[in-house]
């Protein structure tokens, strides 16, 4: 048989998604269902104190109006439920009269279609009380700033403080210090299918579906907004096409289950339909955080950085969502995969009435490691020092404290992946010196009024989410021998071809062709809780339930068992020298590393930078699908290429100004350069299955500094925020000094 692990196989769902067979959430009807309308304040900050729907129940083919007296219990949230389902008067839940910013919710239109929807929303009267609009989080931040969140006495969402060593005593011996304030923007997902999905009644069961990264979380949200048992609550995922951590959050879901619960309550058992469009999922789901990072470090002559210190200030927006995660993350990742002794990070997250920002691809890791990467280049500079010298000098090794206070786990490959990058871009070891020969391609076809320039940047992020768990079936079908195996698995496959590599699992662990196995997935009532597809960790985990799950089914079928059936969980357990667990020792148990090296062309005319040519070594532990790997390397790097050059999303005074597809600029053919040299770099996970691990974010970190320390070669200006806009940089490149 051929064998699996390592093997480039053919996405099983591609050719049903490439002819359009494959059936997405806006692609189920069912006989008679209704079309629901989700109704947005628009309005960023306000005391709902009337909500009027008697002329637009009116209009014919309008089945139901719902507004917050309708929800049991109004409330919802990834961490904490401090959102409510429906803003407005007769709300369950105190304060949910009050919309926090454009995206609040405030009634749910149900109608024979979404013409008659869209005809009765504009009858809706709501009066509204205006109140301040907090939009900068520098302000939010302050003491005798209004309150957002009337039960919270600060706007403060949640902080983080890490101390290490002594900060103050070790700036007294550092013999050059840099000191620069980083900005980093707000980012919208874009995945190619916007919020939609379907709901109906199946006994006494509410069935939803729709796509999201978590079905059993969203099922337990569904369960408590409606205050039902969640076995009356089925969530199936259709197809998804794309996420990034900005499904995470719930959209159409509780409203769905809501309207078809409402609907039965009246004594109509009728299916109901949503579907975004791109400009509902632009003001309606969650962004990228906005970070404002304070980097003041100090290192040796001999390069040895000895103190560093972090003040990171980021906006939540309106709701939690995620921030307390994507804080945690940044404040433990916030000084790079380097070893320095006294460390001070204070990092805090706060709410204003922008729209709420949470997980996407990375969270919390490349907006501090475009600080933490633009500091270590300026030492570099500084002391005349060649960047992969100083990097190599500071790495963190084995047993060292990182950032977060704790050693790493085993499988540091910081060094690996620094030196295949460095070394295919034209970096040179020669007697122990690293050095870049300038005549090489940094200058080849160099233009009037165009330079040209190479950057390079590294970094790290965890993987999993700690305490992480998850489950996974497996059903043997056949009488002799294996002739059918069932895989049950609620790991979402948001595109990235998750279910493929599931089957490869599978296969190898069974030893039976990848076509004798099917996939049930992302279905509540056929699996158990599987976890999130998102913070890279569903190859890991998944492999990890599907291997163990394999193994108690073989040992079934040889006792006889037809079908045989193997259920496994698996949750990280790390060891030490002695053999103990100390799986709380660790704030995370695996970490991908990740190096890459940028080589742009700037026009000093215009400012507008080329990217050429990318490099990125990425340590994937092992790569179960090359081919699968490549591509979500290449995904992250181009995503990450529109966050570090061109995508700026726009709010003033919690309006969201850049709100389709028109305004807000993404990376299209004409922008990926027509290079991108993807380098696999395979050192095991000890804890992974095969030795994979978590490796789709990782990319996206480093590019952003890599090239800004490309366009500083070129032209000896430092670019502290992001996006490197043609206005942005032409600004810089026309102030003196830097």
């Amino acid at each position: 048989m051929e064998k699996m692990i390592g093997s480039s196989i053919k996405r099983f769902d591609a050719i049903d998604k490439v002819t359009g067979k494959a059936k997405y959430p806006q692609d189920f009807s069912l006989p008679g269902q209704l079309f629901m309308k989700c109704v947005f304040s628009m309005i960023p900050h306000a005391i709902i104190r009337e909500i009027d729907t008697r002329e637009a129940e009116k209009i014919p083919g309008v089945i139901a109006i719902l507004t917050a007296k309708d929800v049991p219990c109004n409330e919802y949230g990834v961490m904490v439920n401090d959102q409510p389902v429906l803003c407005g008067p007769g709300s369950t839940r105190k304060y949910a009269d009050r919309v926090l910013y454009q995206g609040d919710q405030v009634a749910l239109i149900i109608a024979e279609d979404e013409r008659s929807a869209k005809k009765a929303e504009k009858l809706i009267d709501i009066q509204y009380e205006h109140l301040p609009v907090l939009t900068d989080p520098e302000i939010a931040v302050q003491p005798d700033a209004p309150i957002i969140h009337q039960e919270k006495d600060s706007n403060i969402l949640c902080d983080k403080h890490i101390k290490i060593g002594d900060v103050g005593e070790a700036f007294k011996n550092a013999e050059v210090i840099i000191q620069s304030q980083y900005r980093t923007p707000s980012q919208e997902h874009v995945y190619l299918q916007p919020e939609a999905g379907i709901a109906y009644l199946d006994g006494d069961q509410i069935v939803i579906i729709s796509s999201g990264q978590w079905a059993h979380h969203d099922q337990e949200q569904i369960a408590h907004a409606l205050m039902i048992p969640k076995e009356r609550v089925r969530v199936i995922y259709a197809a998804i096409g794309g996420a990034f951590g900005g499904k995470e959050d719930i959209s159409v879901q509780i409203p769905l289950a809501l309207a078809v619960k409402h609907l039965h309550e009246m004594g109509i058992d009728r299916p109901v339909k949503t579907v975004w469009s791109r400009e509902e999922s632009f003001i309606g789901h969650h962004k990228r955080h906005p970070f404002i990072i304070d980097a003041k470090w100090g290192a040796l002559k001999n390069g040895k950085i000895i103190a560093a210190e972090m003040k990171i200030l980021s906006d939540g927006g309106a709701y939690a969502s995620s921030s307390e995660a994507v804080l945690s993350v940044s404040a433990s990742l916030a000084t790079g995969p380097y070893f320095i002794p006294n460390l001070k990070i204070d990092a805090a997250a706060v709410y204003t009435n922008n729209i709420p920002n949470g997980a996407f691809r990375g969270f919390g890791s490349p907006q501090v490691t475009y600080a933490s990467e633009m500091q270590i280049n300026k030492i570099a500079e500084a002391l005349g020092m060649d960047p992969i010298e100083i990097r190599l000098r500071n790495t963190i090794k084995p047993g060292q404290i990182s950032t977060a206070g704790v050693p790493l786990p085993e499988g540091i490959s910081i060094n690996q992946v620094i030196k295949e990058c460095a070394q295919k871009a034209g970096w040179k070891n020669e007697k122990g010196k690293w050095f870049f020969k300038k005549d090489g391609r940094k200058s080849k076809n160099e233009r009037k009024n165009k330079k040209i320039g190479i950057g390079f940047a590294c970094g790290y992020k965890s993987f999993g989410i700690p305490p992480d768990k998850c489950w996974a079936i497996i059903e043997l079908h056949g009488k002799v021998k294996i002739e059918k195996a069932i895989v049950r698995h609620a790991g979402a496959d948001l595109g990235q071809g998750a279910h493929s590599v599931f089957k490869q699992f599978a296969a190898e662990a069974l030893s039976i062709p990848v076509q004798s196995i099917d996939i049930m997935g992302s279905d509540t009532q056929t699996s158990y809780d599987s976890g999130s597809s998102s913070a890279s960790r569903m190859t890991f985990m998944a492999g990890n339930s599907i291997l163990g799950a394999a193994k108690t089914a073989i040992k079934n079928w040889n006792a006889g068992q037809r079908p045989a059936v193997g259920e496994f969980l698996y949750s990280p357990r790390l060891k030490n020298d002695r053999g103990e667990s100390v799986e709380d020792q660790y704030r995370n148990f695996g970490f991908g590393y990740v190096a890459e090296a940028a080589i742009v062309e700037i026009d000093l005319d215009s400012g507008a930078i080329k990217i050429l040519d990318i490099i990125c070594a990425n340590d994937v532990g092992k790569a179960i699908n090359p081919q699968q790997v490549k591509g979500q390397i290449e995904g992250s790097i181009i995503q990450a290429l529109g966050y570090s050059l061109m995508e700026n999303l726009i709010q003033k005074n919690g309006e969201l100004i850049t709100k389709n597809m028109a305004t807000y600029l993404i990376p299209t053919i004409m922008d990926i350069p027509s290079k991108i040299d993807s380098r696999i770099v395979e050192v095991p996970d000890p804890l992974g299955p095969f030795g994979a691990r978590g490796m789709a974010e990782m990319p996206f970190g480093p590019l952003a500094p890599a090239i800004a320390a490309a366009v500083h070669d070129a032209t000896g200006k430092w670019i502290n925020a992001l996006p490197m806009t043609p206005e942005r940089v032409k600004k810089v490149l026309s102030i003196d000094g830097n």
